[in-house]
This record gives C-alpha cells, structure tokens and sequence, in this order.
C-alpha cells in the first residue's frame, strides 16, 4: 500500500525523526487559514505547495512550486489543486490532484550551505536483510546517479535480529562526508529512520532529500512509503490511510472479490492459480511473442462465479487479444474448471469476443478436456506448454 507524502511523514514525526512541516489542503478555500497556522507553528516566511500523487518526480510536472507570499500562496495551490499531473511515473493521462501539502520553507539563509542527501530502506533478498542505500547525491533521479556514477551509490545492510548498530549509523554520516553538529543529527536521524521503517512494517521508506539545513539541522524533506498490505491487521489506522483514488480500479474490483489481480502492460490475459505457475505462464507468453497484461491468481477454488470474475476484470483492458488459463488442478478438479469456463462464457454472452486458450493438467484433465473441446465457443484446449504457446500466437497473429 502506496502512502502519500504527508501520510509517510506523519510515521517519521511518530518516530521522531524530524521533518520539513507541513500541513495538507483539499480546498483552497482554507489556504490562509492553513498557512497562518504553519507559520505560528514555524515561523516561515515562504512557502513550499507540493501535489500529493502516488508518483515521483513531481517537480518535473509541476506540482512542487515555492510561494513567497500569502497572496501568491493562494494562486499557487489553485493552480496545483485539480490539475491533472503528468511525470514520468505516470501515464500519458497524469493523475488528478485531489490533494496538496503546504509545507516551511527549509532552504533559509545562515552559516554553512545546504546539502541534500538521498537515503531509503528497503529489504534487500540477496542477503535476505535490511539494507540502507544512501547517496551524496540527493534531490535528483537517482537511478541516473547509479548509471552515471555508482561509485557515489553506498549499501549498509541491517541484521533483522540485531536492528541497526551505532557504529553503522556512524559510518553512514561519515560516508555522506559530515562532521560536528550534523554529524551527529545524522546519526539520529538514520537510527530514528529504521526505526520507523521497522516499525511500521514497510517495503520501502524512501527520503529524497534528506537536507542538511544551513544551521546543521538533518530534516526529512519527502517521504516515499509503502507498507505490506499482508501487516495492515496490525496498523489498523495505517489500514485507513488508503487512497483509492490513487490505485487501479481494477485491482481495487479484484480484491473486493477476493482475486490476486496486478495490472501489467500487455496484450494476452492470464488466469492462473498458483503464484508460481502464473510467474511461469507469464514466462510462457513472452517466450510465444506476446506479453503479459496482467497477474490474475484466481486460488485453489476456480469455480463458475470465480472464472466469471476474472474474466470480467481480464476484458476490462482494451489491449487484451487473447486470454490464456493455465490450471493445475490438484485442489479443484479440472472437469469442474472446464465446466466453469463454458458456464461463464455463456452467461457473459457478447462480452467475450477474444479466443481464449485453456491449458488443465491434473485430477479428471481428459474429462475437461472434452468438455472444452466440445462447446461451440472460442475457446481452444492445450495439454502442454508448448502447444498452448503456439496457440497464443495463432491468436495474435
């Protein structure tokens, strides 16, 4: 579960990590309102109105921008509010902004300069621990500073068991080339930042940037978060945090019928049950020439209503030419899919105007066999993996 900016520092504040300040607006009727409280909270002067959208690089589209005055404050957030914002982790539509936090201004004059730094905290598999990955090089893309000088990319992994250690705090700070004052805050910082990443049972807690202020303070200044969904029964207030304007309406349909669905960018359905076998069959369909449009585990119960589901959100995507459904049936029998699948197909009369390939291995696989090779519809039967890629392609081509 994705969180937006506020919603992720509202985690860090718990934590005490500190933070750039901020309060969030859904109507610009509260805009002077709103802004006379951050300034008796902060003493700020300018302000920093940022859309808050489920994607990065929103600078980049517009939806990060300073205002100088109460006045310019008020026609900035109108023209951030509904406008439909496109970056590069967006569609070509972009996505609306229902949403803007209205933040201090951070980059203030003093003795030493501003720095930004990039840090997030995420598991790492290979080591199959927690692991830091920090930079020097924060505010920018950082799969650029990766490409174009890895050297400036450095990895501290986290024993699960032991939790972060102070001479790992040290060694990050020392790395990202600190010393006095902000030295120290960083070592806080970073300890405080696992806390809350452990803490609030996330994937991934992404800060870009951690700012070194011109008083040597380290304060959070974004915050990219998602949570496992499999822990929200343990954060039942971070369970209503979710914005489903943000997500994919299909897969917030799937889950509301109890279907594992991810919608991907291809041109062959699948439904499979098993995610391994549905990893498999994703394989499958590359390998034929196609690709995957979506990950669809119907589960070990694929009956009538359940195949009907999944194919209604499968024919909800337009770029959908074929669907394929891989099944083993170990805990439901083949014969009773199979008999699902015609069911279904009839009572969605029209709606199914794609040919649909149907692969059933396991207990009663010749009796579901037949009877797919016996109904009158466009549907196509496959024993074995290669065949049903042939298939697949027939129905592309």
């Amino acid at each position: 579960m994705n969180l937006h900016e506020y919603q992720g520092k509202n985690i860090l504040a718990e934590h005490g990590v500190n933070i750039q300040r901020g309060r969030v607006l859904s109507d610009v009727k509260n805009v002077l309102s709103v802004a006379d409280d951050l300034v008796k909270e902060t003493g700020t002067g300018w302000f920093v109105v940022k859309a808050q959208i489920h994607a990065g690089g929103r600078g980049k589209g517009g939806g990060v921008k300073l205002a100088k005055s109460l006045q310019e404050l008020k026609g900035v957030v109108s023209d951030i509010l509904g406008m439909n914002l496109i970056t590069p982790q967006t569609s070509k539509k972009g996505k609306l902004v229902n949403k803007v936090l209205i933040t201090e201004d951070v980059y203030y004059p003093g003795e030493f300069e501003p720095e930004e730094f990039y840090i997030s905290i995420l598991l790492n598999r290979n080591t199959e621990k927690n692991m830091i990955m920090y930079s020097s090089e924060g505010g920018m893309d950082i799969e650029a500073v990766a490409e174009k000088t890895p050297e400036l990319i450095f990895y501290e992994d986290i024993d699960p068991l032991l939790g972060i250690l102070p001479f790992q705090a040290r060694k990050i700070a020392f790395n990202l080339g600190l010393s006095g004052k902000a030295f120290i805050e960083m070592t806080k910082f970073i300890t405080l930042l696992y806390k809350s990443y452990v803490s609030s049972d996330s994937l991934l807690f992404e800060i870009n940037p951690v700012l070194k202020t011109s008083d040597n303070k380290i304060l959070a200044v974004d915050a990219k978060v998602t949570l496992d969904d499999n822990s929200l029964f343990r954060h039942k207030d971070y369970e209503s945090w979710r914005d489903l304007k943000e997500e994919n309406p299909v897969e917030i349909e799937a889950k509301e019928v109890g279907l594992n669905y991810v919608d991907l960018d291809g041109n062959v359905g699948c439904m499979v049950n098993g995610a391994g076998l549905a990893m498999a069959t994703m394989d499958l369909i590359k390998q034929s020439g196609g690709e995957p449009a979506n990950f669809l585990d119907v589960g070990g119960t694929a009956d009538a209503k359940r195949v009907e589901a999944a194919f209604r959100l499968i024919l909800k995507d337009s770029n959908v030419k074929a669907i394929l459904v891989n099944i083993f049936g170990g805990i439901v029998r083949c014969d009773r899919v199979a008999q699902g699948i015609v069911d279904a197909y009839n009572n969605m009369g029209d709606l199914i105007n794609i040919p649909i390939i149907v692969r059933l291995q396991g207990t009663n696989a010749e009796i579901a066999k037949q009877i797919i090779d016996q109904c009158e519809f466009k549907v196509y039967s496959a024993v074995e993996f290669q065949e049903a890629a042939d298939k697949i392609m027939e129905a592309l081509n």
